[in-house]
């Protein structure tokens, strides 16, 4: 494990496996989702010749818990510290959920020089659903914008029960260990300016590939939104990966390894 100390003194953690030599992989993980969560890829993609990076980013796993300060834009900068202290270049970076969406707040604020792909894990670019936009988080809308992810992620009724999904949630429960219970006040404003963004014109500005997965059984927006944002892209695909909910990578990893390790053989 590497450490790296960001423009503000906040310490961010980077676990390297796999062939220093190889294509160089960065993994972000989702909303309070430690690297751990990349479990189910880390051992593939370094089999496959891949120097992988899997990022704990700033409230993430082993790394720094500010009480502040959480924020999309800020998570964009740290991603930038993390290709440039680890001189990283022609990355494939693969984000789930939130980490999807940091991504683009990277490339709201950097320029793409540094990427060779980019693979977003079960995340619309635009949670919030308007006239222009049926792809959202379910329930949320202009009505209750302030209020929606006040306190908590709301319960949508849609995907699979947990109790339907057999290994699938074995697998979830190994890789998403020790995360706690509580959402802090500091989470919660993160969750919130996450929720209010809006990604697609940074999409439609990027001339990377990108790939948009989704699992059929995403408990938080329609599947469809995969191939909504691809058709934003210049370069984008879609795929849909079945009998697969929000955690996409963790609940159907044989599944989701081969879609990675095929994009990342066409790039």
């Amino acid at each position: 494990m590497s450490s790296l100390i960001c423009d503000d003194g906040v310490r961010i953690d980077v676990t390297r496996t796999g062939d220093s030599a190889g294509r160089p992989v960065v993994l972000l993980a989702g909303f309070r989702a430690p690297a751990t969560s990349w479990l189910y890829q880390i051992g593939p993609l370094a089999e496959a010749g891949l120097n992988v990076h899997a990022v704990d980013l700033r409230g993430h796993g082993t790394a720094d818990r500010p009480r502040s300060g959480l924020t999309m834009e800020r998570r964009g900068h740290d991603v930038a510290t993390v290709l440039e202290q680890l001189d990283l270049r022609d990355v494939l970076v693969v984000g789930g959920s939130m980490g999807g969406n940091t991504i683009w707040s990277y490339l709201s604020q950097f320029d793409a020089e540094r990427l060779g792909g980019i693979i977003i894990v079960d995340q619309t670019p635009k949670m919030l659903n308007t006239a222009d936009w049926a792809y959202g988080f379910y329930g949320y809308d202009e009505s209750n914008i302030d209020t929606y992810f006040a306190e908590t992620i709301p319960e949508t009724g849609h995907g699979t029960p947990v109790w339907k999904r057999g290994r699938r949630i074995l697998r979830l429960l190994k890789a998403m260990k020790g995360i706690d219970r509580e959402i802090s006040r500091a989470e919660l404003a993160l969750l919130n300016d996450h929720a209010k963004a809006d990604w697609r014109p940074v999409i439609a500005g990027t001339d990377v590939p990108v790939l948009f997965v989704a699992g059929s059984e995403s408990e938080y927006w329609p599947a469809a939104h995969a191939a909504a944002a691809a058709a934003l892209a210049p370069i984008g695909s879609s795929v849909i990966l079945a009998k697969d909910g929000h955690a996409a990578n963790i609940e159907q990893p044989a599944a989701f390894n081969a879609a990675l390790l095929e994009f990342a053989r066409e790039l």
